[in-house]
């Protein structure tokens, strides 16, 4: 399970619009790169909904649409989106609401990402979805984090990580395009 997010200096992560005006396409073909190398997505709610409004649109064009500014995405990047296997964290929606090649995850959301895990396959991509990846964190279920650091501050917002956690993270490697740490729990074996 990979959490791969995007984050401002003082660890803002929600609605990163912020993240636009840095975008380059170095960046965007890493991020190709990291969606080739996973099998599944898995999303809460609010996120599955902002990407299933926005994808298939860009799957016309390859051209990301924003507030801020346009760019573009390596080709076949949307299409992989489009296309990848979905699974949704919600508690409101129902089955019959899934679409974009998506699936619900309901219930018990441990045993159920337990489940997922082991599947046999590559790794499950986690993007966004603030509290799934809080739910996550809880349950020890992330195996590496992938936290791009853009030099914005803003002055509220989700954070990645809540004020009152704590946990430690062994440092596996830096990549410098703005700056995306990787990082696996630290775990007693």
């Amino acid at each position: 399970m990979i959490v791969s997010e995007f984050i401002t200096l003082n660890g803002i992560m929600e609605n990163p619009e912020w993240t636009v005006p840095f975008n380059t396409s170095e960046q965007n073909q890493h991020k190709f790169e990291e969606l080739q190398s996973c099998d599944a997505l898995l999303l809460g709610r609010k996120t599955y909904q902002e990407f299933a409004a926005a994808w298939p649109k860009t799957g016309e064009t390859n051209t990301v649409k924003s507030q801020v500014r346009d760019f573009e995405i390596p080709d076949g990047f949307a299409d992989r989106m489009n296309n990848y296997p979905k699974y949704v964290v919600s508690r409101t929606k129902k089955p019959q609401d899934m679409k974009w090649n998506a699936s619900l995850i309901q219930g018990d959301i441990k045993e159920e990402i337990l489940k997922l895990k082991q599947q046999p396959g590559r790794n499950i991509l986690v993007l966004g979805s603030c509290e799934l990846v809080n739910i996550l964190m809880q349950y020890d279920l992330i195996d590496e984090y992938r936290i791009i650091v853009f030099p914005v501050v803003k002055g509220s917002g989700k954070r990645l990580f809540k004020d009152n956690m704590e946990t430690s993270l062994k440092h596996i490697s830096t990549k410098s395009f703005y700056v995306e740490l990787i990082y696996h729990p630290l775990r007693e074996d």
